[in-house]
């Protein structure tokens, strides 16, 4: 169903749940792999895609059409993945690199992560970038998304966003290089 359909069907008082059921349907899997890239617990992941979907029913009636509907609800998940990892860094008072173990220790252990050796490498790679990095590389490399798509999410310019990827693959390429 295309998005314009999908939103008459959402600002209709008579269909809008059955347009939310259809919203969920349709990108709540992608939802879903975005935020887990961030926050790699699948619990997490789980509870965020739940938030994600709850701020878009309670403000869908606030989306401008003048963006792609993906892209406003992969901004609040964004949003949402990097509140959540601050939230967990105060709530502990942990240092980037505590929060960082606690994330490779999921990826070690969870029965949710799966993949060869060189996945969970590359895995570990990510977790040693910046937050908002890391969700630049995750977009670009792994969603395959436009720049011009991931500056319209993160409100960044696309200059901006081509040196912060530029940056997030030096860096894996020299993490990977170590081992």
């Amino acid at each position: 169903m295309e998005d314009k359909e999908l939103l008459s069907r959402l600002l209709n008082d008579e269909s809008k749940n059955f347009g939310f059921n259809l919203l969920v349907k349709k990108y709540q899997e992608k939802t879903y792999w975005h935020i887990r890239k961030m926050v790699i617990d699948h619990d997490d992941a789980d509870d965020l895609v739940q938030e994600v979907f709850i701020k878009v029913y309670n403000n869908i009636d606030k989306f401008r059409a003048d963006s792609q509907l993906y892209t406003w609800i992969y901004r609040i998940a964004t949003n949402e993945c990097l509140t959540f990892l601050n939230k967990k860094r105060r709530r502990f008072f942990l240092p980037l690199g505590d929060v960082e173990k606690e994330l490779n220790s999921k990826l070690d252990h969870s029965p949710h992560i799966d993949g060869d050796e060189i996945q969970l490498r590359l895995q570990k790679a990510l977790l040693k970038l910046p937050d908002k990095q890391r969700m630049v590389f995750n977009m670009k490399y792994f969603d395959e998304m436009k720049y011009e798509d991931i500056s319209e999410i993160t409100d960044t310019s696309v200059g901006a966003l081509k040196a912060s990827y530029h940056h997030a693959v030096k860096k894996i390429e020299e993490y990977l290089d170590k081992d």
